[in-house]
């Protein structure tokens, strides 16, 4: 296979440096943002693990209690013992009183417990030395707010479309995977990408969307881990993996005359278009000679 650029495997010794200490950062960074996710939405229906309970806690919201009950059942419950969380909660339940704030003792745990993240200095969580931030937790969850959806979706979509960016450019000069589906491994982390933070609003409309939030962002790990474990691979152990070992044998996959899959699939979907195409045709014309004259002739009786 003729290339018009330099693989990976025939780069000079400190490109591949360059190149091998970015993807290992950003596979190290990637690997902590999910231990990152399982500590924070894994842990919103009050135990350990992603599911799509914790999906819908996180942005829909559980419509069942107030956000500080959710909170301190859920991802803070280890931040304080039993009896100080059951404190606040039954502070909450019995209308979360400025008076009884201070009364019943609840002031204190806030300021040992929670102020030390939950302060004027922090961003993106309530400050608790303002009661009314507080006060404004005592209330139903609905999950994430518009607002704060807003700021995190800004951030994802331009922080996250750059390191694909340097992955997918990486990953370009490849030569064991074919133009197709390089374009295709390349372009699949931003199509998830945008789906994934359309997802997050779709949730907050309707829980039903929780499955999307998971099937996207596993697309993009898949995507992700694909690019990365191929460049890795292509630099650094070319001849052991894809001329003596297992990789040999999808290059000759590769290179055989026979369609590829994607080529497949295109096929199918230009058949299935063409087919949709003919429905569709019918359709209408079923519409214009028998629905419409029905709809008409009774709208003309109103």
């Amino acid at each position: 296979m003729t290339t018009k650029y330099t693989p990976l495997k025939d780069h000079d010794t400190p490109i591949k440096v360059l190149f091998t200490g970015y993807l290992c950062t950003v596979g190290i960074g990637y690997l902590f943002a999910l231990i990152q996710i399982l500590f924070t939405h894994g842990m919103a229906d009050g135990k350990f693990g992603l599911s799509v309970d914790d999906i819908v806690y996180s942005y829909y919201g559980n419509r069942s209690g107030t956000v500080l009950e959710q909170k301190l059942n859920g991802s803070m419950k280890d931040n304080a013992p039993e009896l100080e969380r059951f404190k606040i909660m039954e502070w909450v339940r019995d209308g979360a009183d400025s008076e009884a704030y201070k009364e019943d003792g609840v002031d204190k745990i806030i300021e040992s417990r929670c102020v030390m993240c939950h302060n004027k200095e922090a961003t993106g969580v309530p400050d608790f030395t303002n009661f009314a931030a507080l006060k404004a937790l005592s209330e139903q969850d609905t999950g994430a707010t518009f607002a704060s959806l807003t700021r995190i979706s800004h951030i994802h979509l331009f922080g996250i479309s750059f390191i694909f960016m340097f992955v997918g450019l990486i990953f370009s000069f490849a030569e064991t995977t074919t133009t197709q589906y390089k374009c295709i491994a390349i372009g699949m982390p931003y199509a998830f990408l945008v789906a994934d933070i359309m997802s997050w609003w779709l949730t907050k409309i309707h829980p039903m969307f929780a499955w999307l939030v998971i099937f996207a962002g596993m697309g993009m790990g898949v995507s992700f881990m694909f690019m990365w474990v191929t460049s890795i691979l292509e630099m650094w152990l070319f001849k052991p993996v894809f001329i003596n070992g297992f990789g040999s044998r999808y290059l000759q996959w590769r290179d055989s005359p026979e369609a590829s899959v994607a080529d497949r699939v295109w096929f199918y979907l230009k058949v299935l278009a063409k087919q949709g195409k003919k429905a569709a045709v019918f359709a209408q014309e079923q519409w214009l000679t028998r629905g419409w004259p029905v709809v008409k002739q009774w709208l003309s009786k109103k």
